[in-house]
């Protein structure tokens, strides 16, 4: 499967790691191609660069990017992006004062499926931090990956996608539970500097 990461920051990087593990092609869009480019160059696998505004031939993107350049990247691909899984990472956050923001649409997923409803959205590594997807595990546990959409075609892709990668995916149900996804997401991190955890902790279902 190729699978195309919008964004060449840590997570991106974390994602691209894993599913390059997991034997699938990588496509990395950055801002501008030799950024992509290096970071491309640092992988191991079957991975190619480009620049955001390529044309998007994979049928799985990964918008790995921060919640605020959603809207640019939405607004730049529009219907190229029907018919294709969307795989939401974000956790909408106010950056300056560290605190989530309240969205009419319930979360940032379902913004996204709002701005692009011939996409098959799903929401799935926002839990997860870009240094233990590096390693896929955390204290000799592979991590969950917590995953919701209203498409069940798409969420099974995603879900091979995490289990090539060597990850556990966790069915959370539908689109709507992308909310509470997100608030965890945001506690995840928000608990790192008490924990003294440096975000190299996991949320980690045990049963």
């Amino acid at each position: 499967m190729d699978i195309t990461i919008i964004g060449t920051g840590q997570m991106a990087r974390g994602i691209a790691t894993r599913v390059l593990a997991g034997g699938h092609a990588v496509t990395l869009l950055g801002t501008d191609n030799e950024k992509a480019q290096l970071l491309a160059d640092e992988l191991s696998g079957q991975v190619r660069a480009g620049q955001v505004g390529d044309p998007l031939a994979s049928d799985v993107v990964v918008l790995a990017v921060w919640y605020t350049a959603l809207d640019d990247v939405l607004g730049r691909y529009g219907d190229q992006l029907d018919g294709k899984v969307v795989v939401d990472i974000t956790n909408p956050i106010d950056v300056d004062a560290f605190e989530p923001l309240k969205l009419e649409a319930g979360s940032a997923a379902q913004e996204i499926a709002a701005k692009a409803p011939g996409a098959s959205v799903v929401k799935a590594f926002n839990t997860t931090f870009a240094g233990t997807l590096g390693e896929g595990s955390v204290a000799g546990q592979p991590l969950d990956v917590l995953i919701a959409s209203d498409d069940e075609d798409a969420k099974r892709t995603v879900i091979r996608i995490v289990s090539d990668a060597g990850l556990r995916p966790i069915d959370a149900g539908a689109l709507k539970r992308a909310r509470e996804l997100e608030a965890l997401g945001y506690l995840h991190m928000a608990i790192q500097q008490p924990l003294e955890t440096n975000f190299g902790s996991t949320v980690k279902v045990l049963g």
